[in-house]
């Protein structure tokens, strides 16, 4: 099978509409068991595990054995990367002249995308990393600079930490809601893990969307200056 092939055939397992509705689901980047993933894409159990077994055999999702339960999830951060990026083709607007409001709430404003910080938040703090010289666009990815591994000192975040890894450490991920990149990647999985154990953002329950605390917002004013 030629590469043209394979890549229509993964395209049509993703993008067929009930498939779809499963993975949408999996970018919390939590497992779920094949009951839950049927009821969050409104398909009868059989059907639903009958498109989780094709999407497994595909390698897209990949299956963990707890006990009686099996839990399904990404097999991979590039299929969540995918599936985030086939959300930017989604007109938000509707033609004609729109009033740019920052939404301050919902998914749009402050989600997770897998493992990683995305929304207006999530690529607020990526363009502030920038403009202070913590990070470079280069090619699909970021470098991070002398003064960016400094910075990321602070969180305890260290570049021996990366080192003989598989996983890229950056990548620019294309935001859906704000068709401008956010920091996925190693690096954008262990800012996400840090801010959260500093408590600067809170979950909200069966939902991808954060809450910023106070704590939070103080804390990005003073590191990046960052008025959320």
């Amino acid at each position: 099978m030629d590469a043209a092939e394979k890549f229509i055939r993964v395209s049509g397992l993703i993008c067929e509409p009930a498939r779809a509705r499963i993975l949408w689901n999996l970018l919390d980047g939590r497992a779920y068991t094949a009951s839950e993933l049927a009821i969050a894409a409104d398909l009868s159990p059989t059907s639903a595990s009958n498109h989780l077994s094709r999407l497994s055999e595909a390698d897209i999702i990949r299956v963990e054995v707890q006990g009686r339960h099996r839990y399904y999830s990404f097999a991979n951060p590039e299929v969540a990367y995918v599936v985030e990026a086939l959300a930017s083709l989604v007109k938000n607007n509707p033609p004609g002249p729109q009033k740019k409001d920052t939404p301050m709430t919902g998914v749009k404003y402050c989600r997770t995308c897998y493992d990683h910080l995305a929304g207006f938040v999530g690529v607020s703090i990526a363009d502030a990393m920038e403009k202070k010289g913590y990070l470079k666009k280069s090619g699909t990815a970021y470098l991070v600079t002398g003064k960016g591994w400094i910075w990321l000192e602070q969180f305890e975040i260290r570049q021996g930490e990366f080192e003989n890894t598989r996983r890229p450490l950056t990548r620019q991920c294309l935001d859906w809601s704000e068709r401008r990149p956010h920091v996925a990647g190693l690096l954008g999985a262990a800012l996400l893990e840090k801010m959260q154990q500093r408590k600067w953002f809170r979950k909200v329950t069966f939902s991808r969307e954060l809450l910023i605390t106070a704590k939070g917002r103080q804390e990005l004013e003073q590191l990046l200056g960052l008025t959320l």
